[in-house]
């Protein structure tokens, strides 16, 4: 209706100026009281001046609300617009909040771990599947990152290893991953076992801790920090507590589930561990499948 009124209003205005002067003639001529052409005059021009008065004034009311509802319009896109970029700016503003304080929290955890060399880096997609938990990260080798480096979060929270390398990408296995097999230490006396990927629960988020020392036991919320052997991971990296023990199918070993510490749905930024202060292989295992042999170090930085 508003674009039909803007684009025949003109019209639609003549039309009725002519309708009201035939009707007006008309009228005059038929009522024989004046000449024709002196009476046509007379006759025609007080309604035309009263016709022309109310066709402005519609004509006005038409063309104010045209140019109202425009201006409307104009100013509400304007509003969007200005609405999109303040909360494209709070947005901005929030995660630039939130990795400060990654990093701050960082901070604190390098200075207890003088000897670590860390980069940060952002996780592009996840390549979790029904047989694998792993993401992609925005660092590679261009970045000094290597196959076999843990990551871990700002909290010192072990997240998985680096099992692939390309110049400006990686791919990361979670410590849930299937193919997970990594020394770790045991509740409070440290006993040695071995941390090791389960299809089942990987899709519960649970890993399982297994091959305990000879006569080591288990207890529930016991924590499991990462050994250190194979040279790849460092030691003291916290995995997680054993929420739940269980029995293998002959009832004779005794296996732990474990919760891990990180959460791994809200992860949107990991830190690799590139070298830890030439650390010695102990012939042990390492994760994501990679080999246990100790590679050569990168220099250490800084």
């Amino acid at each position: 209706m508003k674009e039909y009124l803007k684009k025949n209003g003109i019209r639609l205005g003549v039309i009725l100026l002519v309708i009201v002067l035939a009707a007006s003639l008309g009228s005059q001529l038929l009522s024989g009281e004046a000449g024709l052409l002196t009476g046509a005059i007379m006759a025609v021009r007080e309604p035309v001046n009263k016709a022309a008065t109310s066709l402005g004034g519609i004509l006005e009311g038409i063309y104010g609300y045209i140019f109202e509802y425009e201006q409307l319009k104009a100013d509400n896109e304007a509003l969007r617009i200005q609405y999109a970029e303040a909360m494209e700016q709070a947005r901005e503003g929030a995660e630039a909040v939130e990795e400060n304080h990654r990093y701050e929290t960082l901070l604190g955890f390098a200075e207890e771990n003088p000897d670590y060399v860390m980069e940060q880096a952002r996780i592009v997609s996840w390549n979790a599947n029904n047989y694998s938990s792993g993401f992609t990260i925005s660092k590679g080798a261009s970045s000094g990152i290597s196959a076999g480096d843990a990551v871990i979060t700002e909290y010192g929270a072990f997240v998985g290893q680096v099992t692939e390398v390309g110049p400006s990408s990686a791919t990361v296995s979670t410590l849930i991953d299937v193919n997970t097999s990594v020394g770790v230490l045991v509740g409070a006396n440290g006993s040695a076992a071995m941390l090791v990927g389960d299809n089942a629960l990987m899709h519960e988020g649970l890993v399982r801790v297994t091959w305990l020392t000879e006569g080591a036991q288990l207890f529930l919320d016991d924590e499991i920090l990462t050994s250190g052997s194979g040279g790849l991971i460092p030691s003291g990296l916290v995995i997680g507590t054993i929420t739940s023990i269980q029995t293998e199918a002959a009832g004779q070993t005794e296996y732990g589930i474990i919760t891990p510490a990180v959460d791994l749905n809200s992860l949107v930024q990991v830190f690799i561990i590139k070298d830890f202060g030439g650390a010695q292989s102990e012939g042990g295992e390492s994760g994501g499948g990679q080999d246990a042999e100790t590679p050569e170090q990168p220099a250490a930085e800084g």
